[in-house]
């Protein structure tokens, strides 16, 4: 079993996390001082299970602090994805993962490295979290580099690329995963700080990453960001994070032309629901038990459900003619 390595932050990088960490948590609590009225709980209906194993349909009424820890989820997310069989599509990569503590990213993770890569885990400070993950790319037998810090720092985004170069040798996938959501029933309760957030940790930090990244990335690399259903279609309540969203999937596109001379290509996922930390750590608890009822299938996905687009997108085997796309994986449309 390959040794973990952790990029220990040094006080000034860590404190930087622990504050982005506060300032979210400050954030947050002005919401949630929003949210004191009661508001309507949709109607059952029968879930969608078209997978290979029964996936869950009750959430729990559960509302976590910012930035959101995996472990502490009533109800653990789905991302080990026992029924998928690697078979060396990424063999030999080095890749990172930004905010593959828990959720998406997690799930990403292990299959990077079920299928081959080694995988660097970067976060904000959910150290228990990630530490988890780094132990299941461990499982698979690859490399694991820990590295905490804030996107939103342009100065973190060239460190942490340079480290993962040095240690691995090469980068060869960049996912853009680590993102901030926190909703707002009316526009006029999104302040500048809360706006800016959102901004940039969803879009300039995806831009920093890819910027800080691509001196290390050769022919054949790619580059994956996490769109999402509401950069497609908007969400009433995320109108900054729809907006982001949107953009990010714009920056796909612009990207993908920019580098296809270079032979590096660049692809989007937009998932719909997904139980992962994320929601709970925004949307009140008993919102938070209703997640994903409103979807096609009637249920939020699993990151296990998710993690394979990304390992499609990222695979140059899979997808060598697949560039600029915004690939939807949201259970289908509604009915």
């Amino acid at each position: 079993m390959k040794s973990t390595k952790s990029s220990k932050p040094n006080a000034s990088l860590r404190g930087q996390a622990a504050k982005t960490a506060a300032r979210q948590r400050k954030l947050q609590d002005v919401i949630d001082s929003k949210d004191a009225r009661t508001k309507p709980t949709k109607g059952e209906k029968g879930a969608v299970q078209a997978g290979v194993k029964m996936q869950p349909v009750k959430m729990p009424t559960q509302h976590l602090d910012k930035p959101g820890s995996e472990a502490d989820l009533r109800l653990s997310p789905a991302f080990e994805a026992w029924d998928y069989a690697g078979s060396g599509k990424l063999a030999g990569f080095a890749a990172i993962v930004t905010g593959a503590d828990s959720g998406i990213g997690r799930a990403v993770a292990v299959l990077f490295a079920r299928e081959g890569a080694d995988v660097a885990v970067l976060y904000l400070n959910e150290h228990e979290d990630a530490e988890e993950t780094a132990r299941w790319i461990q499982q698979e037998g690859r490399r694991a580099i820990l590295i905490s810090g804030d996107v939103r720092d342009s100065k973190f985004c060239k460190r942490a690329a340079d480290k993962v170069a040095k240690t691995f040798g090469k980068i060869d996938v960049l996912v853009n995963n680590a993102g901030f959501q926190l909703h707002a029933d009316r526009l006029e309760d999104l302040s500048d700080e809360h706006l800016q957030e959102t901004l940039q940790t969803n879009v300039v930090g995806y831009i920093q990453m890819a910027r800080a990244c691509l001196p290390h990335m050769q022919r054949g690399a790619s580059i994956v960001n996490c769109g999402s259903v509401t950069g497609l279609f908007g969400s009433p309540k995320l109108i900054d994070y729809s907006a982001t969203k949107g953009a990010v999937h714009a920056f796909t596109k612009a990207l993908a032309a920019n580098l296809l001379e270079r032979g590096i290509r660049v692809n989007a996922v937009a998932p719909g629901p997904v139980w992962t930390p994320f929601n709970p750590a925004d949307k009140p608890a008993k919102e938070v038990a209703e997640f994903g009822k409103d979807s096609a299938m009637g249920r939020p996905a699993q990151p296990e459900e998710l993690s394979p687009a990304f390992v499609f997108l990222a695979s140059p085997v899979m997808s060598s003619y697949i560039n600029g796309i915004v690939l939807p994986v949201m259970g289908g449309p509604k009915g």
